[in-house]
């Protein structure tokens, strides 16, 4: 897959075309430096983020026979950041248990080995191998299993329990965790009931981005939904905290070609790279961002970028695998960092550098070329 990679004059094609050769710097051996994060998420022994497949196994094994819960997120997901919150709170009450938090993207071996397809998902580990899962933003569900599971510290944790919430308000947190929230018997990889199997089916079929909730594991939603919504059956799906139906609206809406326009629809690879290109009229992909760059190749862009005075966003690909590989391909460009005007490719760091000795990267940042 390509994309107008020359810019907009015929020095930038000629500079582009020069530089698109064998010689150019493969990141492919580079060494990734570990992620670091400063937030008060992440500041507990105990509460740790992993950003590799070999992180994530010397976390288990250290941990032993004590338990470890493993929290698959993604960035983009509101949830994800609320019951990252949970854990960090858990974590403050037990000590004794590790607590592991994913980017289930940017660890795609750890994801595909456990089967994730959905954010948030938490397995619980003891002595390396998992012993329980469970999938969705269930606050009280996460803290039942954590506290069932390491039961010699779970006592103080239940002292420090808050209030028991309103049942009509944690169901409409639940109904708006997501745009598209489907309410199951079982999770999404392993449907317990043949409704919510073919309505999962249904779902992946049209590509339809939507979280999961698993009814068995929580018998106060199960029946407090049915009147809540006023609809005795499941499953159910909620599009913008409002019922849509059961199984028949959903197969009807598949049939009559409506169910992608009423239910927000799976963004593809390129799509996603479409959008964060646009994010901002000028875009650098680089290892790092403009506070901290992560490779020489990226601090030397950012100083040549910054010395023209243009406004400019960055993205991290150390933090994202999918990008981090996808936008060679889309660009047909194989090295970071990579410069984006107005959605188009301009090049790396040499072809920056050119268009700085020559007097001509301020227009071609402005899209003035």
């Amino acid at each position: 897959m390509s994309t107008n990679q020359g810019g907009g004059n015929a020095k930038i094609n000629r500079i582009y075309e020069a530089q698109k050769l064998p010689s150019l710097r493969s990141d492919a051996g580079a060494q990734l430096e570990p992620r670091i994060h400063c937030s008060r998420l992440t500041s507990m022994a105990n509460f740790v983020e992993v950003s590799s497949s070999q992180q994530f196994e010397d976390l288990l094994k250290k941990a032993g026979k004590s338990l470890s819960v493993a929290h698959f997120y993604a960035s983009w997901a509101p949830q994800c950041a609320q019951m990252n919150d949970v854990m960090a709170e858990l974590a403050k009450d037990l000590p004794h248990v590790t607590f592991i938090k994913l980017e289930a993207e940017g660890v795609p071996e750890v994801s595909e080995k456990y089967e994730i397809s959905s954010v948030p998902t938490f397995l619980f580990f003891k002595s390396c191998e998992k012993v329980d899962k469970l999938d969705g933003a269930h606050a009280p569900e996460l803290t039942k299993k954590v506290q069932k599971l390491a039961p010699s510290v779970a006592g103080p944790a239940r002292g420090a329990d808050p209030p028991k919430e309103d049942l009509n308000d944690r169901l409409k947190k639940l109904i708006n965790a997501a745009p598209c929230m489907l309410f199951m018997k079982g999770s999404t990889q392993e449907p317990r009931c043949g409704f919510s199997r073919q309505i999962v089916q249904i779902l992946k079929d049209h590509n339809i981005k939507y979280s999961s909730f698993d009814i068995l594991s929580d018998e106060e939603v199960r029946q407090g939904l049915k009147t809540y919504s006023n609809w005795p059956t499941y499953p159910q799906v909620y599009v913008g905290g409002e019922l849509l139906g059961g199984l028949d609206i959903i197969k009807e809406l598949a049939e009559s070609g409506e169910l992608e326009t009423t239910c927000p629809k799976a963004l593809t690879l390129e799509h996603r790279l479409k959008s964060v290109i646009n994010r901002s009229p000028v875009m650098l992909f680089m290892k790092g961002d403009k506070e901290v760059a992560k490779c020489g190749f990226s601090r030397q862009i950012i100083e040549v970028i910054n010395s023209t005075g243009v406004d400019y966003d960055t993205f991290d690909i150390l933090e994202d695998e999918e990008v981090r590989q996808g936008l060679k391909t889309y660009s047909n460009w194989p090295t970071y960092p990579q410069l984006y005007v107005k959605g188009e490719l301009i090049g790396g760091l040499d072809i920056i550098k050119e268009l700085k000795e020559s007097g001509d990267l301020q227009s071609v940042l402005k899209g003035e070329n």
